[in-house]
């Protein structure tokens, strides 16, 4: 038999996976807490019984969604570390795996980019604080591989890491939304060519 903190979680998740969608169908003003408990098969005080308000369930949905894709970006550079692939690689098999996260959770990344840019949300320091806890993990990346001489020492570190996830994001939302019927194979490669040219290429290297 589940146990109660297995109980919980998987309530927490029906309720993130319920709350995620219809803020993305309708906003984050308009959707309820009774839509929230009847889109996710609960009573409304499940809803209150396990987040405070609709405020705090949000805020914990981004933050539970950005640590997710946090890491699921370290164990991809991980796993490359372990079979020998140098920090470029490293950095094409990070953005593998950003493009299959947000393959699998394409309504959580639009809302993360539409509060992006709001400034007035309660949770806003908390996204800023998540967001960069995965950038850090590009970031981390990049400077070792500035330190191992892969690339050149000219890159600015923060913001090409901030660039890469930004491309990722953007592009993996374009794809999503408006070339669906490309496979995630043909979005990776793109990006993996431009990547590896502007990037991880010869041109960056010094001396090249």
């Amino acid at each position: 038999m589940d146990s109660s903190s297995t109980r919980r979680g998987r309530t927490r998740r029906r309720l993130f996976e319920a709350a995620v969608t219809l803020i993305a169908e309708q906003g984050f003003s308009s959707t309820t807490v009774d839509e929230i408990a009847e889109r996710a098969g609960v009573a409304k005080g499940t809803v209150y019984y396990n987040f405070a308000s609709k405020t705090v369930l949000f805020e914990e949905l981004l933050r539970d969604g950005i640590e997710l894709l946090t890491v699921s970006l370290r164990q991809a550079a991980d796993d490359t570390a372990a079979r020998g692939g140098g920090r470029v690689d490293a950095l094409d098999a990070m953005v593998r795996a950003g493009l299959d996260f947000i393959a699998r959770y394409p309504a959580l990344m639009q809302l993360y980019v539409a509060e992006l840019w709001r400034t007035n949300r309660a949770w806003q320091s908390t996204l800023m604080q998540v967001r960069q806890k995965a950038i850090a993990v590009i970031e981390g990346v990049l400077a070792e591989a500035v330190a191992e001489g892969e690339l050149s020492p000219e890159i600015d570190v923060p913001l090409t890491a901030s660039a890469l996830f930004g491309m990722v994001l953007v592009a993996a939302l374009d794809w999503q939304s408006f070339q669906p019927e490309r496979s995630v194979e043909d979005v990776h490669a793109a990006l993996s060519r431009l990547l590896q040219g502007r990037v991880g290429g010869h041109a960056c290297r010094p001396g090249g």
